[in-house]
């Protein structure tokens, strides 16, 4: 996948994946590889500026296989920031894909 387009949409991706669930940071990387190729050194620079921008909410839980684990928790302006992306990038991708349509069809 073209570098640009997930650096475009992993914000995003990010945020749906923890709507859905808590989700620790290791967690995170393995549940958005299954959309896009990303690491840990992605991921985890996105979760701080995300968290610093107050879309998060944090908490410890003991692990049984080393330290605490940071959870990721979505709040109220988290979940708001999410659905003004879905809504802009519905938006985005369909007309994306209407001049993909036309190009193709002028071939």
């Amino acid at each position: 996948m073209n570098i640009q387009f997930k650096k475009g949409v992993l914000e995003l991706i990010v945020l749906c994946s923890i709507a859905k669930k808590d989700m620790y940071g290791y967690e995170l990387t393995l549940e958005v590889s299954k959309v896009v190729d990303v690491n840990d050194g992605t991921i985890y620079p996105l979760l701080k500026r995300l968290t610093n921008e107050k879309y998060f909410d944090t908490y410890l839980v003991e692990s049984n296989e080393g330290p605490p684990r940071k959870y990721y928790k979505i709040n109220e302006r988290g979940l708001k920031r999410k659905n003004e992306l879905v809504d802009s990038f519905k938006v985005f991708s369909l007309s994306v894909n209407n001049f993909i349509k036309e190009c193709e069809q002028s071939e």
